[in-house]
């Protein structure tokens, strides 16, 4: 029965329907001092109140959130509905269809087992850009992706009718955030029981703060945590600190959103968000266009906060008007923001545990690279920059830098390393010379800017310019166009734009997520010869929000953030050893220099474009039959009916060994005792790094798994279309190419030594060898381990590899809860101190004590390697998260309890 402690049910009337609301008004506080992310969570609160699981008292205590404490309580937040992408979506589905298999061995209904909550899944993720430069690029991407996929499709559209709530977005039709901000988000939610209430939600992607622009708060879970969501078991999280960032000012002439967000990331991530909620307030707030705000909440997990949140104001009403969303829902949305204090007044300033302000007038254009988001750099000092960063990739020896993950060593410059350049012929005759620094890969990609129509705009513009001026893009650049929806291709034809963009090589070569998750596709192979065998640092620029090492493209070591405008300039540009500012893109036919500025579209020039071609007709067009697919999707031959489709021959999907030999009741939690470390880390490393990500290699053990099993090196796909078989992604877990293991100097990859032998081997293999021996293992890292992605197989990797406890100096968030998720040990050094200044070299063997006989999760455990002993901090913050450790799992504590319900 649900509570009602405050009296906040009530009603509201708008349009000729009644609503049950429930109002934050009922409560009796101060609602102006809290901000507007916290009063959506108060309203989670209040609906779901039931006397057990959210309690009068646990609203109470969210009342009494003091902005300034040191810590916060524990609270409940039950989203609205969930949002998958294919790479996480997949492997979530081959669980819940596991899950079923396990509830019926424990003698229960495997039909429990279904979403509790409406779920969209969108295949954005599988279209890799195989072909570019060429008409035919998409045609021939798009068949090829379906070719590689189809066991994974046709096991989606069986989930889709195995499952209620599940609905597929099929291939081909747009990136999942996009598709979410364009269509899906409601702002007030109304769940088809005559409720309305702010529309929430958790993502199987961490992007998933891009509807923040919107007004709707959602964050980026991982797979474990979102599956448990599905279920109807409410997130358990402290209450967020806040961090109100006051907006003044407009965006200089010539800047963009690009621009703009790489300046909030450097911004937040120094200041140090990771874990709070960012909330953007002040006069400045409607200055900034609603595409902005969208590409400024999908940079979230780049500085590290947990949402990104604009408030509903009279911009969010005009895009859900442009974007074709039916009147009554607009008027919904104003009406219910309005009556729950939830409209932004810019006059109005709530209490926020920490401030920070931005003059948008200070905006200058800039890149970030070349390995991560927030290093920003001024498009003035690019070149000067660039030099400076290339000794990391250029020559690099095993002294002290290597105690790092990334090394770094004097500055070389391109000329006295490859003086000319090398030269390069390609299979149609034509000759180039390639150096340090040339631009191999320009991407218009990704949800972080394809949803922006000034920018994709001004990229247009910007290469008509170039085309009148006479300009071309280099022959070594791969040229690529990935729109985040259809709408995009609808307004460029509009607009003219499209055969300057294909004169340039950014040809239409997917809707979907490409080089910015790894699915650049090949080089050529003369130039990818021609890198490797030489050595080369090359540079990608994308217009995305990942540039992590290894992830982009396995022959680029170096790669840049930009927009979309700048990545057609670099495109004809070709090298990163160029000043844009001071030296010429080209020359004309007469022999005159031509230089960025020359080209550079006006603001004025792109509005005036986005008014004349843009209208929300587009957008109803697009999105009336998203949910039907092109005839290949129509066609398919999918299994059908309640019973899990495993296919033992299937490459792509496999049943995960989970949930083998689960009882009914958990095992009593054990410490650790002679465990042996897998691998020793240093700063900064992403789930990148950690989960199976980008392309196979074939002399890897996934490769090796692979070619044994009769698939050709050509069908290998990337490892995110394989996360629905646990075989190939344990043994891509720790393989990334440019992970650097400090028991095994000098290597790159996933290496490292096995003890006590010191026997040099794989990670994969090693942690085959230990678990035969029966020792478990332990996992060394620095500050800020596992930011990036959220990765499900971050967590689900190691823990197939045998991995107990992981060691650091800090977590980031959606890491450090998917450890919990899969049951390992998350472990922080005491304050000040790290493996290095505790003299951990690696080969010790590892006691960690303190955890068995105890009725509750310790805060602290003590940690004894080889005579050296110290106090480890217990990086289990809630009660709901040390019952998910006891149980061995989130999956499992689910699992118990729609059993023992039964």
């Amino acid at each position: 029965m649900a509570g009602n402690s405050f009296g906040a049910r009530s009603s509201l009337e708008v349009g000729g329907e009644r609503y049950e609301i429930h109002r934050l008004d009922a409560v009796d506080a101060d609602l102006d001092r809290f901000p507007y992310s916290l009063k959506i969570l108060l309203e989670n609160l209040l609906r779901n109140e039931d006397g057990d699981t959210v309690t009068r008292e646990q609203i109470e205590d969210f009342l009494a959130w003091d902005p300034n404490a040191r810590t916060q309580s524990e609270t409940l937040f039950t989203p609205a509905r969930v949002l998958l992408q294919d790479f996480t979506g997949v492997p979530a589905i081959v669980d819940f269809a596991a899950m079923r298999d396990a509830i019926g061995d424990l003698g229960g209904d495997p039909d429990v087992v279904d979403p509790a909550l409406p779920a969209d899944l969108v295949i954005d993720h599988s279209v890799i850009a195989e072909v570019a430069g060429v008409p035919e690029a998409f045609v021939r991407n798009a068949e090829i992706e379906f070719h590689r996929n189809i066991e994974r499709y046709r096991f989606l559209r069986w989930g889709q009718e195995a499952f209620n709530a599940l609905r597929v977005v099929p291939p081909s039709t747009g990136i999942v955030h996009q598709v979410n901000l364009e269509y899906l988000a409601q702002v007030v939610f109304t769940d088809g029981k005559g409720r309305a209430y702010p529309d929430t939600l958790v993502g199987l992607d961490s992007h998933t703060p891009m509807i923040n622009g919107l007004g709707v708060l959602g964050w980026g879970v991982g797979g474990i945590e979102a599956e448990a969501a599905m279920l109807g078991q409410p997130i358990s999280m402290l209450v967020p600190k806040v961090v109100g960032l006051k907006l003044s000012g407009e965006l200089p002439e010539g800047t963009t959103a690009t621009d703009l967000v790489l300046t909030i990331t450097e911004l937040l991530r120094s200041h140090g968000v990771v874990g709070k909620f960012v909330e953007f307030y002040g006069p400045g707030v409607a200055e900034v266009p609603l595409a902005n705000r969208a590409t400024i909440g999908n940079m979230s997990p780049e500085y590290g906060s947990t949402a990104a949140i604009f408030p509903i104001d009279d911009e969010t009403l005009r895009y859900l008007e442009f974007t074709g969303r039916p009147q009554g829902q607009i008027e919904l949305v104003e009406r219910y923001a309005k009556e729950q204090g939830l409209f932004h007044d810019p006059s109005r300033e709530a209490q926020y545990s920490e401030h920070l302000e931005l003059d948008l007038s200070t905006v200058v254009s800039s890149l970030a690279g070349p390995s991560r988001p927030q290093d920003r750099v001024a498009l003035t000092e690019s070149k000067h920059v660039f030099r400076e960063s290339l000794a990391r990739y250029t020559q690099w020896s095993t002294d002290e830098a290597l105690e790092e993950t990334f090394p770094a060593s004097d500055t070389p410059t391109p000329e006295e390393d490859q003086p000319n350049g090398v030269l390069v012929e390609t299979s149609d005759g034509e000759q180039f010379r390639l150096s340090h620094g040339d631009v191999v890969i320009a991407a218009i990609t990704s949800c972080t800017n394809t949803s922006n129509p000034q920018v994709m705009l001004g990229a247009g513009l910007l290469a008509k310019n170039a085309v009148d001026a006479g300009l071309e893009s280099q022959p070594w650049v791969k040229t690529s166009l990935a729109p985040g929806s259809k709408v995009v291709m609808d307004y460029y034809r509009d607009a003219g734009l499209l055969p300057y963009l294909e004169k340039l090589g950014f040809n239409l070569v997917g809707f979907g997520c490409t080089t910015c998750v790894g699915n650049s596709g090949p080089l050529s192979p003369e130039i990818s010869q021609a890198v490797r065998d030489n050595d080369l640092t090359v540079v990608s620029v994308l217009s995305g929000n990942r540039n992590f090492e290894g992830r982009i493209n396995p022959d680029v070591k170096m790669n840049y953030l930009a927009s979309p405008p700048l990545v057609v300039a670099y495109a004809i540009a070709g090298s990163m050893d160029v000043d844009l500012y001071r030296e010429p893109l080209g020359r004309a036919s007469d022999g005159s220099p031509i230089y960025l500025a020359d080209i550079w579209p006006s603001s004025a020039d792109v509005e005036q474009l986005v008014r004349e071609n843009i209208d929300s007709e587009m957008f109803r067009k697009s999105y009336a039959n998203i949910l039907d697919g092109d005839e290949r999707w129509q066609g398919m031959d999918a299994p059908s009916g309640d019973e899990s489709p495993w296919d033992p021959n299937s490459t792509y999907v496999q049943k995960p060994p989970f949930f083998d030999e689960m009882g009914a009741e958990p095992e009593p939690v054990r410490d650790i005792s002679g465990a042996r470390v897998l691998a020793k880390l240093g700063d900064s490393v992403t789930t990148d790094h950690i989960s199976p990500a980008g392309a196979i290699v074939e002399n890897t053990p996934a490769g090796q798994y692979l070619l044994e099993r009769g698939v050709e090196k050509h069908d290998f796909n990337s490892y995110g279309a394989r996360r629905g078989n646990h075989e190939v992604m344990m043994r891509g877990t720790f393989a990334n190419v440019r992970l650097r293991n400090q028991i095994a100097p000098g290597t790159e990859g996933g290496v490292t030594l096995k003890f006590p032998e010191r026997e040099q081997t794989t990670i994969y293999d090693a942690a085959m060898r230990y678990q035969r021996e029966g020792t478990p293992l332990v996992v060394l890292g620095g500050k800020e381990y596992g930011s990036g992605s959220s990765r499900d197989w971050a967590a689900k990797g190691p823990m197939l590899l045998g991995v107990r406890a992981v060691l650091v100096e800090t977590f980031e968030r959606i890491h450090r809860s998917n450890l919990i998720g899969m049951g390992v040990l998350p472990l922080e050094f005491p304050e000040g101190e790290s493996a290095v200044t505790l003299g951990l070299t690696g080969e010790e063997t590892f006691e960690i004590t303190g955890l068995e006989g105890h009725h509750e999760i310790p805060r602290t455990v003590t940690v004894r390697a080889d005579g050296k002993e110290f106090e480890a901090t217990v990086r289990i913050d809630t009660a709901l998260e040390a019952a998910y450790y006891r149980h061995g799992g989130i999956l499992h504590y689910v699992l118990r309890r729609l059993r023992a319900k039964q």
